[in-house]
Order: structure tokens, then C-alpha cells, then sequence
């Protein structure tokens, strides 16, 4: 098979879909594998590194997408990508449809076969290719509360873990899956003064054995939500359903009861944002205010830290990449279900009801589809 890995083209987004040691792997079992020129080149990975790897470099996204049979990708396409994509071509990354019409819009369109990381499942129900990211973006959350806590970047002016005399600072989590407990061991070890909210009261339990008094554990109810928040200096958006745009828990009504000068980070912003005042930023501009509130939505918040992302998701993504290419597409789906989960888009069909029932579109199951 024929796999072409373009540069990202997202703001600031220096990620990239495969690593030399990848490359190297699926070039061993007899693939081609295109690398755009410059693609891994800001985060340390050299296009000489590519090549020894045995990688053809190519000059253009365009050239890479108008060969390659599969595009592995990190980030959802961008407009000028989605043009680029052709009947019969397998795409691979993350999508977040749900709250991007345009984008499904132009995937379908495209003819291509559209696999989302994010939704890929694994053994017990978890989503592996989302985890390494929300493991990064849960734990960049409190790296990011704190810096914007401080008076120069628009917040309070408090230190998270307080000093001896003075109160550390108020952070709330809603949502206690991979990013919300990440967000939890950064915010503990900063000293900071923590609850959490979630309804899986088994998760709650296992969060109180760990953590024990230092950690308030409640089950997520709006009015206990309202008191935490009105009280609050940081709050962590971290809720998802998997594949679907993410509720809104905190309506801007309650944005307005918080302090002036706290701060939100919604990490759910990839799937519409958990904040009913959250819209999409980027590493450029992060952060706006809303009623003396400061927003931080970066929508491609591990960017930032763009290698470690970049080898933590390609730990996950590259054995499903070689079950593609080794065993072409159709045959990997239908023999792993767990990837089967991932298909949002085949021919022209979307393939996923999360994202038709958040757009009001018609969907046919995966396994209907390719049955036919």
C-alpha cells in the first residue's frame, strides 16, 4: 500500500501522523510510505531521518494526497484537504465531527473511506487512539489554569498551590474519565484545592481510595455544580461522549455568577465545548473573556507539545495503520470490530449516528454497509 503522511496545516500544529520508527516498520513489510518535506521537521524529526527510515519525501500536500492510497493524519482536515481527498482513499486521524457540518459535509462528498481515531474502541470499551491525547490534554489543562490564573495573562492573580498563610486556588473538574483524572494528578500534586464531578460512582470510588480527604468527589448535580462553580478560581471542562458533541454543562447564565478573573479550560472543545460560552481558539490566541471569565479553548490544546504528543499517539495508532495496509481495508474492517468502531464516512455514506444525530442526517451502520 501506498501511505502518505502530509504536514499538519492546523494553526500551530506541528504534530505529525507517523514517526521515522513507523516508517521504518511498514517499509520492512514492502509499503511505500510519502512524507511531505518539513513534516516532522519543527518538533525534531528530520526529513534525513525520514529518508533513512526509507520514506520517499514529497514537496507538496497536494502530491502526497493525489498517491497515497491511505493519509494518516493528526488533526480533522482542513478545508483545502478535504478538496484533496478521492473515491477509494482510506483517511485516517481524528475528525470530530459532531459539531463540524462543513466538514462531514465535504468528507461525504469526497468518496473517500474517513476513519476517526476517537472513536476507534477498545477491549472493556475504552478508546485507545483518544486516551494518549486526553492523557496530555487533561494534565496541559492545569499547566495552562495556572499560567492564566496569573494578573499579566487576565486571571485573579493566584498561585495554585497557595503559599503557607494563604489558600490555594479552587479547582473544579467535571468529568473524572482519562482527561478529568489526568487534570486531577496535576492539580493535587500543584497543591491546589480540588473537586471533581462525575455520575459513574465507581470512578468516584477509585478516585477517593487514591486520593482520599485531599480530593472532593461528588456526583455531578446541577445545583451542587453551581455552588462549586460560583466559588471556583479554575474549572476543567472534561466530559466527552464518545463521538458526539459534548453537553452543555454550564449555561452562561452560571459564567456570569463566577468570579471575575477565574478561569475555564474545556478540554471538550473538539466536540463543541462543555461551556455554553466556549468557541474554538488556537495556540495564537488562546483565551477570551466572557463576563470577566477567562476561556482557554484551544481546540488542538497537545500541539503544544507537539513531540511527546506526537510519540504517545503514534504508540497507539500505528499497529491499526499496519493492520490497514497489511491487510487492505475491507478485510481489516470486518475482522476487527474494534477499528470497524472508528468508520465515520465510506463512499459517500456516513456511517456514524453519533454525528448523524447531531446534524439531523441519515446514517447506515459500518457493519450494514460493508456487509453490502
Amino acid at each position: 500500500m501506498i501511505i502518505g503522511v502530509p504536514q499538519e496545516v492546523k494553526n500551530n500544529e506541528f504534530r505529525v501522523g507517523l514517526t521515522p520508527g513507523n516508517v521504518s516498520g511498514l517499509c520492512r513489510q514492502g509499503h511505500a510510505v510519502l512524507v511531505q518535506r518539513g513534516a516532522g521537521a519543527q518538533i525534531g524529526l528530520s526529513d534525513e531521518s525520514y529518508r533513512i527510515a526509507g520514506a520517499t519525501l514529497i514537496n507538496s500536500a497536494a502530491e502526497v494526497y493525489g498517491k497515497a492510497e491511505m493519509v494518516v493524519k493528526v488533526k480533522e482536515p482542513q478545508a483545502q484537504e478535504c478538496a484533496m481527498l478521492r473515491e477509494d482513499q482510506i483517511l485516517f486521524t481524528y475528525l470530530h465531527l459532531a459539531p463540524d457540518p462543513m466538514q462531514t459535509k465535504a468528507l461525504i462528498s469526497s468518496g473517500a473511506s474517513c476513519i476517526a481515531y476517537e472513536t476507534v474502541t477498545g477491549q472493556g470499551g475504552g478508546l485507545p487512539l483518544l486516551a494518549p491525547m486526553s492523557e496530555v490534554a487533561g494534565r496541559m489543562a492545569i499547566q495552562a489554569a495556572a499560567a492564566h490564573l496569573e494578573k499579566t495573562n487576565g486571571g485573579l492573580g493566584i498561585l495554585m498551590a497557595g503559599v503557607p498563610g494563604v489558600s490555594a486556588a479552587k479547582v473544579v473538574i467535571l468529568g473524572a474519565g482519562v482527561v478529568g483524572r489526568n487534570a486531577l494528578q496535576m492539580a493535587t500534586g500543584m497543591g491546589a484545592d480540588v473537586c471533581i464531578f462525575d455520575r459513574d460512582i465507581e470512578r468516584l470510588r477509585q478516585i477517593d481510595l487514591l486520593y482520599g480527604n485531599r480530593v472532593r468527589t461528588y456526583y455531578s448535580d446541577s445545583l451542587l455544580i453551581e455552588q462549586e462553580l460560583m466559588a471556583a478560581d479554575v474549572v476543567i471542562g472534561a466530559v466527552l461522549l464518545p463521538g458526539a458533541a459534548a453537553p452543555k454543562l454550564v449555561s452562561a447564565e452560571l459564567i456570569r455568577k463566577m468570579k471575575t478573573g477565574a478561569v475555564v479550560v474545556d478540554v471538550a472543545i473538539d466536540q463543541g465545548g462543555c461551556f455554553e460560552t466556549s468557541k474554538p481558539t488556537t495556540h495564537a490566541a488562546p483565551t477570551f473573556l466572557v463576563a470577566g471569565v477567562v476561556h482557554y479553548c484551544v481546540a488542538n490544546m497537545p500541539g503544544a507539545v507537539a513531540r511527546t504528543s506526537t510519540f504517545a499517539l503514534t504508540n497507539a495508532t500505528y499497529p491499526f495503520v499496519e493492520a490497514l495496509a497489511n491487510q487492505g481495508m475491507m478485510r481489516a474492517l470486518s475482522t476487527n470490530y474494534h477499528l470497524r468502531d472508528g468508520l465515520s464516512v465510506h463512499r459517500g455514506v456516513l456511517t456514524s449516528e453519533p454525528v448523524a444525530q447531531a446534524q439531523s442526517l441519515s446514517f447506515v451502520p459500518a457493519e450494514v454497509l460493508l456487509a453490502a
